[in-house]
């Protein structure tokens, strides 16, 4: 895992258009550089969504519930490309058919390590089978579990300290899809925290 903190990612401006390169690792050291992600949200047909808890190893909120995956296209790398390959490194599974929900434009910086997360992140929706096959790999995720989003929403606001910053943001575009392109978020103000911050306004 460390060394995808050499790989590329691709920086961007904040309407989502293409602005350079950087490594992982230069994105995500403060202040953060904005770059292009995406957070995968696996559906079953009850409606519940899939939740992995982060490795202990993760250099960014590790060992916090978050979505099935996340990561970066390299520059000039197609999303669903991307997400399919990082699905069957973190949990095993085969292609599935991908849909954007929404943009989720977050700043939040990690108590622990340090590391920034300030991401244009696209989230991006599968319907799956209640007998998907998992076959999660240890070094990246601890933990699996499938839960109904409704709850899930009130879980973040009980204990949104157990969860990644993101999440909230990312359910929320499933439970109330923009489609893709940029919603308006933008650029966190004040001291950063590591509760994720969206807030409107140029980035």
């Amino acid at each position: 895992m460390t060394s995808r903190e050499t790989h590329l990612v691709e920086l961007v401006h904040d309407d989502g258009t293409t602005d350079g390169a950087a490594t992982v690792a230069e994105a995500h050291q403060p202040p953060g550089r904005l770059h292009r992600a995406f957070s995968v949200l696996l559906v079953d047909p009850s409606g519940r969504v899939l939740l992995q808890r982060r490795a202990a190893a993760k250099t960014r909120f590790p060992l916090r519930w978050a979505n099935a995956c996340c990561g970066h296209p390299a520059p000039g790398e197609s999303l669903v490309e991307a997400a399919n390959k990082r699905l069957g490194e973190e949990l095993g599974t085969g292609p599935v058919e991908l849909t954007e929900v929404g943009v989720y434009v977050y700043y939040a910086e990690d108590p622990t390590t340090g590391r920034v997360e300030f991401e244009y992140d696209h989230v991006l929706r599968a319907d799956v089978p209640a007998d998907l096959p998992l076959r999660p790999d240890p070094t990246e995720v601890a933990e699996v579990r499938w839960i109904d989003p409704v709850h899930l929403e009130t879980e973040l606001d009980v204990d949104p300290r157990a969860y990644a910053p993101w999440l909230g943001g990312v359910v929320n575009r499933l439970l109330r899809p923009s489609g893709p392109g940029p919603d308006g978020a933008g650029p966190p103000s004040g001291t950063p925290t590591d509760d994720a911050s969206e807030r409107s306004g140029g980035r």
